[in-house]
């Protein structure tokens, strides 16, 4: 145990059932005590108003006046780098997952959004739903910016019981109250007392594709067509949706972090609809503790304690900050955890989840992510992870290391999914790092999100544990297979296939370096030989993930792509494999802007945007000094799934 990385004095001497129960009797004294010891033990500099935008370590320009009426040029940058099978926005700017919930039937998917500008600010709710994590269904705007401020992220639980009290009651039921999927449920009947407001026409409804003008040339446009958001009275009426969870006293509650340049305070909301649109709690706050660096709140049902365990970040101070409910309107402070880890400057978005150990029978450990940005070791935003116990009451790592989920530079502010069957840990990150996020070429829309990927630990050859991130459910999506016949690949030569050019691929491959007798460093092919796996096109672009055998390292080189250049957008990034091993296994996604990598069957991940200025359609496998064996080789191309303009 670490004794500066928890809070001791924090610990509750009453029993945790009780001293939870008393919280509720405690009310405004409880939290004013709450207020003071924050402000007592939190920087001076977190305290400290961020202008006229919430207090975070990125600008908000969607925030400034004027910018979500400026009219925006939409290029064929913005059909290029449109992925296909990745969730994007239909406009605007999207960040952080949140609220990431199977309700039983479907998959929701909330995110950040700012529905008026591809600029960070604003901050709404975006929402959209699927049945197979991958074919999404736009949605109304979840939860507004209002004027108690703007909606950071937050998390959504199933209140199957409602123990917060906010679903209406359910009536005894007679045959004129039974619908069509069984009797009336407290969201049926929130439906039924609220279809005058769910019909509203609003602004808050995302554009969708059919309404977005084709992009083609001509005399009026030769560079594109400018898209203009649409105003309230251009936008359809809101068609209330049927409810999809099965019968209940309760339903989805969000929790979620309320923001303005004064102050972060954790609210709480209802969902009347089956979580298309939430009502906030008419006594929200449900937390507040006097920050303005405080938020993220990640809320899950902790079994063995018996009650709901908040995780929620104090974002300057570094701390991770645990609080304990049994109804989800009061909360009880735990303990912290922090500072610990990575400098950075703010710490964000924080889960913790049980995760089984592989070849370890029913062995578990806790996992705590912590989001930091900036501060990452490649630059900018990255989300590190610490494995421990967890009590109930507090985090307790095992040892002083940390990891990062990520080797690249783009994957930022992970979200585990709740309510999954048979407690499957998957999750989606934000596709982006804040450091060039609102500068990448497309500009209609900005922000997407990784492939689904699951979560596990595995020990490796050092005896660390250490996390393993596989995609989820790729297999749906392939089409018939790329011939691609490849055995041997002898030392100085190489083999090559075209890929399709606006369409996903998937390729898999093991590979073992053969064995150099004389190791002396041979120019830039490598001491015992370097395998490299290359992207390009007739421009001259190339887009290469190499291994070098001499010291099993792999690296991804992006700087010979030219669509895209800024001072942070880093070019190259390596990682340490098995030690000593020459041989490694490999699952690449390309989908326009989006790469994905996870070797040693997810053991090292890297994430990372890309950008050509033309399509890359050719494939090589090249290796140097040193000859290779190639096995369990497949190329897939992968199936359309999001309905959206692209290159395709």
């Amino acid at each position: 145990m670490l004794p500066d990385m928890t809070d001791q004095n924090d610990r509750p001497s009453l029993g945790r059932r009780s001293a939870l129960a008393s919280i509720l009797a405690a009310g405004a004294s409880v939290g004013a005590a709450r207020v003071a010891r924050a402000a007592e033990e939190t920087p001076v500099s977190a305290m400290t108003s961020h202008h006229d935008e919430p207090s975070n370590s990125h600008q908000e320009p969607g925030n400034h006046p004027g910018v979500a009426s400026q009219p925006v040029v939409r290029t064929q940058s913005d059909y290029l780098y449109r992925p296909t099978i990745h969730f994007s926005p239909p406009t605007g700017f999207m960040n952080d997952p949140n609220g990431l919930i199977f309700d039983g039937q479907t998959y929701h998917l909330y995110y950040q959004y700012d529905p008026f500008a591809p600029y960070a600010g604003q901050v709404h709710w975006g929402h959209a739903t699927s049945t197979d994590l991958y074919s999404w269904q736009d949605q109304p705007i979840a939860i507004d910016q209002t004027a108690a401020g703007e909606a950071y992220s937050g998390c959504v639980v199933l209140d199957r019981d409602n123990v917060s009290g906010l679903f209406p009651a359910q009536k005894a039921g007679g045959p004129s109250e039974t619908h069509a999927q069984g009797p009336v449920t407290a969201t049926q009947a929130a439906i039924d007392a609220l279809k005058p407001s769910l019909g509203k026409t609003s602004s808050d409804v995302p554009l969708s594709p059919e309404n977005m003008d084709a992009l083609g040339p001509s005399n009026s446009a030769p560079f594109g067509h400018v898209f203009d958001p649409p105003t309230t009275n251009d936008l359809p009426p809101v068609t209330p949706p049927t409810p999809t969870l099965p019968p209940m006293a309760g339903g989805l509650v969000a929790l979620y972090t309320r923001a303005t340049p004064q102050k972060q305070t954790q609210y709480l909301a209802w969902s009347p609809d089956g979580g298309k649109r939430f009502i906030d709690y008419e006594h929200n706050p449900v937390l507040d503790i006097g920050l303005n660096s405080f938020r993220d709140p990640k809320v899950f049902w902790h079994e063995p304690s018996g009650k709901w365990v908040m995780v929620v970040v104090k974002s300057r101070a570094h701390k991770v900050a645990f609080y304990g409910s049994i109804d989800l309107k009061h909360w009880m402070h735990l303990s912290d955890f922090g500072p610990a880890g990575l400098f950075g400057v703010d710490y964000e978005c924080p889960n913790l989840i049980e995760l089984p150990v592989e070849e370890e029978g029913k062995s578990t450990r806790w996992v705590l992510f912590v989001s930091v940005n900036p501060g990452a070791p490649q630059g900018g935003s990255v989300t590190q992870y610490f494995v421990g116990d967890f009590d109930g009451e507090r985090f307790i790592p095992e040892n002083t290391v940390i990891g990062l989920t990520d080797f690249a530079k783009d994957s930022y502010a992970m979200q585990v999914y709740e309510n999954l069957p048979a407690s499957e840990a998957l999750y989606f990150a934000w596709f982006g790092n804040w450091q060039y996020c609102e500068e990448v070429p497309n500009r209609s829309w900005r922000g997407l999100m990784t492939v689904p990927r699951t979560l596990s630990l595995r020990r490796d050859d050092m005896n660390w544990l250490r996390l393993v991130q596989r995609p989820k459910g790729l297999e749906q999506l392939r089409g018939e297979p790329i011939p691609f016949k490849v055995g041997r690949i002898g030392a100085q030569s190489g083999v090559q296939v075209s890929i399709p050019t606006g369409q996903a691929i998937e390729l898999s491959l093991t590979v073992t370096v053969d064995e150099r007798k004389n190791p002396q460093p041979d120019g830039n092919k490598g001491r015992a030989g370097r395998f490299l796996i290359v992207f390009s096109n007739g421009q001259g672009e190339s887009l290469s993930i190499g291994f070098d055998a001499f010291s099993a390292q792999l690296w991804l080189d992006r700087g010979d792509l030219h669509g895209f250049s800024q001072p942070f957008f880093t070019e190259r990034f390596s990682t340490p494999l098995t030690a000593n091993s020459r041989r490694f296994s490999m699952k690449i996604v390309l989908d326009a802007c989006a790469l994905e990598i996870f070797v040693n069957d997810g053991l090292s991940v890297g994430t990372a945007l890309v950008f050509p200025s033309s399509p890359l359609d050719t494939l090589s496998l090249q290796a140097t000094n040193a000859g290779a064996t190639v096995e369990n080789l497949s190329l897939y191309p992968l199936r359309k799934t999001m309905d959206r303009p692209t290159a395709m």
